[in-house]
């Protein structure tokens, strides 16, 4: 319980400095909440003094028997002005609105900045723990309760506190009595609300956590629906979501009962309070204690106060639900970040290639690895002693049964993740000394799983150079050998790609995904079966562009069909993590290790 509170105050004074950052569009929203407060609380005042005057003029007309008309002296001024008080109130109001819905969706919208910068500062380790859904959810759903809470049950808790506290103090001025009667019923009111809404924060928090999961599983669903109907697994997939759609029902049950079901208990505490109210009133009313004008403006400020108070609960619990909402969006904002990337200043020597390349040399593609020590958690290391060294322009290929690592070496290569011991060198240059930025710029990946984005074809073959030219974009279209089916389809290189770019067959988004790496020109390629869902011919053409593309750059081939390495200059075949062999294909087989023994069982 103390941890939920250390946990709220935290969540409260990150979330006040942000919307520091919106403090001018706040302070304009405080000012009309004060300015509608006002005009709120006089209009009672005002209408005391109207009422007792037509009331005393109804009188006199009783007592002469005189015709009944008001005159600008006798009422017409004080209905004038009253309305004018209505109608200023009214302005502010709908001022305050509008203006706090600019600032709670601009105040949104500058989270969600900083949750995606957050996004691409996080490891690939993070993205490995997380469902797609569910951080999805922090970016959506989460803030979009924070939005709700602020638009709703924060103004109405600035508007509510002003008039409680206006309200009060005019009814202290009309009557003691009267007053101490509904402040001890509101106390009350305040105590039930107290009580309720530690439940709120618990169950708002549990919603939440179950809209996460719901929004993984939905997703899941969708990414894999070909694997599910291929495997007939959705009776399965469907039962998951089920159980998950259940389980946010019964959260989101016991949250909106919580918000809304109690507010009519606490109205009816507070419609027992007016009621005895009203009884000791009337009875001064006619005891000449208190004259009618002041009986209906104090009975407006008890409603004034009142209803504010009998809504308590509701804003106080969306304040909660939107604090609930809150926690998880700083949570995901506190979670370890990649290590920034140091100064090159590692020495003398590598801090003079740096400087090479900097001036716009590419790097010559020598890559060492020196006894690199490497586990996705400490305690449980999967590299324990990984060496080898590449020479520029040399063909590595890297093989080994699933689950060998061959993944996991491209990684660090990369900086996807860091060694944990040991060094990674290219062109003699520690990869640590270097920027993510300026490592990853160095390589172009080609991978089995393709990955385009809605947009034009041409597009995204310039993902990697936003700004080349068409004439560049054709080019590297043509060395791929897409340039001909590109000019098939009805916009050509303008064709519009739709979601996860199911208009071409998987064969053309690979070819896509070839031509980014001519146009970006790497050093350095890596290489994941790139040519596995292509034709056999489509496969020989791009086989012979991937031979001049390779020609003079160092090339990572991660093989599965060992045909396609035999002329590789390195091959490293990885077991557990670890390599377990190296050379190049006539010395494997005549070493009759595992090379050997993989080898020969794909021509048995």
């Amino acid at each position: 319980m103390q941890k939920n509170k250390t946990q709220t105050k935290d969540t409260v004074r990150r979330f006040l400095r942000s919307m520091g950052k919106q403090k001018i569009r706040l302070l304009i929203v405080l000012f009309s909440v004060a300015a509608y407060t006002v005009f709120n609380i006089l209009a009672p005042l005002y209408s005391a003094s109207a009422v007792d005057l037509i009331w005393n003029r109804i009188k006199d007309v009783r007592a002469t028997g005189e015709a009944f008309h008001l005159t600008w002296a006798d009422g017409g001024e004080q209905i004038l002005i009253l309305l004018l008080i209505y109608a200023a109130a009214g302005i502010f109001y709908i001022l305050q609105n509008f203006l706090m819905a600019s600032f709670a969706e601009r105040l949104s919208c500058q989270i969600r900045s900083e949750l995606s910068e957050k996004l691409h500062r996080l490891p690939l380790a993070y993205y490995d723990r997380n469902q797609a859904g569910e951080v999805m959810s922090h970016i959506t759903n989460d803030l979009d309760k924070v939005s709700e809470a602020l638009q709703t049950g924060m103004i109405r808790l600035f508007v509510a506190v002003g008039t409680v506290i206006g309200s009060i103090v005019m009814m202290l001025r009309f009557s003691v009595l009267l007053t101490v009667v509904f402040l001890g019923f509101t106390a009350f009111s305040i105590f039930l609300t107290s009580r309720i809404a530690e439940k709120t924060l618990r169950f708002a928090t549990q919603r939440q956590e179950a809209v996460g999961r719901l929004n993984g599983l939905v997703e899941e669903a969708y990414s894999g629906r070909m694997v599910i109907k291929a495997f007939n697994y959705e009776e399965q997939s469907s039962q998951k979501i089920h159980e998950a759609a259940e389980q946010l029902a019964r959260t989101s049950e016991k949250t909106d009962f919580v918000m809304y079901a109690v507010n009519p208990g606490i109205r009816l505490v507070n419609r027992a309070g007016m009621v005895v109210i009203a009884i000791l009133g009337a009875r001064m009313l006619l005891t000449g204690n208190m004259t009618p004008g002041i009986f209906q403006a104090f009975f407006q400020y008890v409603n004034q106060a009142g209803e504010p108070i009998t809504e308590l609960s509701y804003m106080i619990n969306s304040m909660q639900s939107a604090l609930a909402s809150m926690t998880r969006v700083y949570e995901m904002m506190d979670e370890e970040e990649m290590p920034p990337s140091p100064s090159l200043k590692e020495n003398a020597e590598n801090s003079a290639v740096a400087d090479t390349n900097r001036n716009g040399d590419k790097a010559r593609g020598k890559i060492v690895f020196s006894h690199v020590r490497f586990g996705y958690t400490p305690e449980k290391m999967l590299m324990h002693d990984v060496s080898f060294e590449t020479l520029p322009g040399q063909k590595i290929a890297i093989v080994g049964s699933t689950g060998a690592g061959k993944t996991t070496l491209v990684n660090l290569l990369m900086r996807f993740y860091d060694a944990n011991d040991g060094k990674i060198l290219l062109d003699d240059l520690n990869t640590l000394s270097m920027s993510r930025e300026e490592l990853r710029s160095r390589f172009g990946m080609v991978l089995q799983d393709t990955w385009l984005f809605e947009g034009t074809i041409a597009e995204n073959i310039a993902y990697g150079k936003p700004d080349a030219s068409r004439e560049e974009i054709v080019a590297a279209a043509k060395a791929a050998r897409a340039d001909f089916f590109i000019r098939t389809l009805p916009q050509g290189y303008d064709t519009v790609l739709t979601n996860d770019a199911e208009n071409i067959s998987v064969g053309q988004r690979q070819l896509l995904t070839i031509a980014r790496i001519f146009l970006c020109d790497p050093s350095i390629l890596i290489l994941d079966e790139a040519t596995s869902s292509v034709d056999t011919r489509t496969e020989m053409e791009i086989g012979k562009a991937m031979n001049a593309l390779m020609h003079g750059r160092t090339s990572f081939v991660i093989a599965h069909r060992l045909s396609t390495i035999v002329d590789a200059d390195l091959i490293l075949v990885m077991a557990d993590g670890n390599i377990i062999e190296q050379g190049n294909h006539k010395q494997l087989l005549a070493a009759d290790g595992a090379y050997a023994k993989l080898y020969n069982s794909q021509f048995a």
